[in-house]
């Protein structure tokens, strides 16, 4: 029976790593859209049809020119952001901030690559940017007009304005102000010193292209985001929101649909924006909690990989003599959980949800915090890892040394366990009733061996999500050639650690790095201290499995791989050490090891 449990054991690990796919497919399902089920997207579009004024209240747009990114920010006609965190300006032609760069992180490992950009101008080929204007008497304004600034810098202790008067009397302004973190408040106001009635509706939105998205995947969600009426909104990858809305714009050219209204759910914008694995681009209507007169806000595809988040207010009379004034928030920047926790904490609903938490943020966020914490003391993430997984087995060992007591006691039992077996061998259903007794007379659990791996199945779960989510684990150096506990060991044996001249495909299992093999071989040693199966298919798979693994493991980030590293050999110290403190249990195994060896 101790070679049944351990060959569970052995399977349920198996099941973890070779069913991790489906198993995030299961706990984070993707709502997939094909073009057969775009017809039934097209009826719901029809019937929103009345609430959007062209493409979404918006008009069409016209295809920017290309420009390279340099060329595009010597321009006159900026106003520079400068920030402790953020870094770039504002355009005032179209009172676009298209120029973002976030002054606490690397595009790369190396020292001297520059900061992240985040928003690039139109035209250029990562363009990301946020525009803020006005829709006047159901036309919206000329989105390349010019605006004057009453300052050149916007910081968070001098706000920028933008101003335009028309011909009609009317005036508009846009005034920026920005925090110490990542949020631009832009208020937008109208006055109107004419003789007529103005119907104003203002708007803003972020357009991007997902050329320079990160993947989309189980884990981390990249692409349009939200939370509305109180619920996050995110089914959509950039490829299915364009299946969505490919065949509603041939609808639209043939005149099938009188408008394209963007992708939406139910329920009022508490927030809406893109997501990338690290980074945010998000408006916040008014005060965050969905309770602002909205007449369209959602997503679309614009074609051409561009797409466009949407928000536009209800239209309101501004009559001769009167004024209006809207507030719209801005998050341009990383996804630092604690910097969205304190905007959720200020009025924001769900801001935090940003970050693909999921189900398991009741074990995820504990094990950060306890990760952060020990990188405070010890200055090094790789060590925080080392120290959790200590913590983590410590907390465990009372259950595995249960576990080995209860190994133990099954080895005691086992020639009554034979004699039951013998006794009803033509009778299973008996047979079983009589073993169970059996364990229950002599107070054994025969499954408590497993107990311990069950227990680590959902901090290993939750340590992945930490590595993949969280921005603090981002480029985190651990020793000598590990750079980047979140990426993949870039080390690799198989060219020699690149002295032959090939490069191993990134995230394939044949690059395997020093990390994998010491997985490998911690694990084979884990399986060496254990009984001996006398099944030869049982001691075929305790053979092969560690150096499966070390395959499978090897494209996962190398934070993962240190904890597993560590695990295994806590687990040979543990092992060793109350084999000491249950001799049967060692003389058992040693037994059965020779028998094995002869036979």
């Amino acid at each position: 029976m101790d070679n049944r449990n351990l060959l569970l054991a052995v399977v349920l690990s198996g099941l973890l790593i070779l069913g991790w796919d489906v198993g995030l497919r299961y706990f984070y399902p993707e709502a997939s859209m094909s073009a057969q089920t775009s017809p039934k997207a097209a009826t719901a579009a029809a019937k929103q049809a009345a609430a959007a004024k062209g493409a979404g209240g918006l008009g069409a747009e016209t295809a920017a020119r290309k420009v390279d990114l340099k060329t595009a920010l010597t321009g006159g006609n900026r106003v520079v952001i400068d920030t402790p965190r953020l870094e770039g300006s504002i355009n005032l032609v179209g009172a676009r901030i298209d120029d973002i760069e976030l002054k606490n992180y690397r595009e790369t490992v190396k020292k001297d690559s520059g900061p992240v950009r985040l928003f690039s101008p139109e035209g250029t080929k990562s363009q990301y940017f946020a525009q803020f204007g006005f829709v006047v008497n159901g036309n919206r304004q000329d989105p390349n007009l010019l605006w004057q600034a009453d300052g050149t810098k916007l910081t968070p202790t001098t706000p920028v304005t933008l101003t335009r008067t028309e011909a009609d009397g009317v005036t508009y302004r846009i005034r920026f102000a920005v925090d110490e973190n990542y949020m631009i408040t832009a208020s937008q106001s109208v006055s109107n010193a004419g003789a007529v009635p103005a119907v104003v509706q203002p708007f803003a939105l972020i357009k991007r292209t997902s050329t320079n998205a990160t993947i989309d995947q189980y884990a981390s969600h990249s692409g349009p985001v939200g939370v509305f009426g109180g619920k996050l909104y995110d089914p959509h990858s950039y490829a299915e929101l364009e299946e969505i809305f490919a065949p509603l714009r041939k609808q639209f050219e043939v005149g099938q649909i009188s408008e394209i209204p963007s992708d939406k759910p139910e329920g009022a914008p508490d927030w809406l924006g893109f997501t990338d694995q690290y980074w945010l681009a998000a408006l916040v209507p008014g005060d965050g909690k969905g309770n602002v007169k909205v007449d369209d806000a959602g997503f679309r595809s614009l074609g051409s990989t561009l797409y466009r988040t949407d928000l536009i207010y209800g239209p309101t009379t501004v009559p001769a003599g009167r004024s209006l004034t809207q507030e719209t928030r801005l998050f341009a920047g990383a996804k630092d959980s604690r910097i969205l926790d304190k905007y959720e904490e200020g009025g924001i609903t769900n801001f935090g949800l940003a970050i693909s938490w999921g189900w398991f943020a009741i074990v995820e966020k504990p094990i950060l915090w306890l990760l952060r914490t020990l990188n405070g003391v010890v200055g090094n993430f790789g060590l925080a890892i080392i120290l959790l997984t200590v913590i983590i087995r410590g907390l465990m060992f009372p259950v595995a040394q249960k576990g080995f007591a209860s190994m133990a006691a099954m080895k005691a039992v086992q020639p009554k366990m034979k004699e039951i077996q013998e006794r009803f061998k033509d009778d299973k259903q008996r047979q079983q009733q009589e073993i169970m007794k059996l364990y229950k007379d002599e107070k054994v659990n025969p499954l408590s061996g497993c107990l311990p791996m069950l227990i680590q199945i959902p901090v290993f779960f939750a340590l992945y999500k930490v590595l993949v989510l969280a921005i603090e684990m981002r480029h985190e150096p651990f020793i000598l050639w590990i750079k980047d506990l979140s990426a993949p060991d870039p080390a690799h044996i198989l060219n020699l650690f690149g002295l032959l001249p090939f490069v191993l495909p990134e995230h394939s299992f044949l690059a395997i790095g020093p990390l994998a093999v010491l997985l490998g071989i911690t694990m084979w040693l884990t399986f060496k201290l254990n009984p001996a199966a006398m099944d030869p298919v049982q001691q075929q798979v305790f053979a092969i499995m560690p150096w499966m693994m070390m395959f499978v493991m090897a494209p996962f980030a190398a934070g993962l791989l240190l904890y597993w590293v560590t695990s295994n050999i806590l687990t040979v110290a543990q092992q060793s050490y109350l084999y000491s403190k249950h001799p049967q249990l060692k003389a058992a195994a040693a037994a059965e090891k020779a028998k094995a060896a002869k036979g």
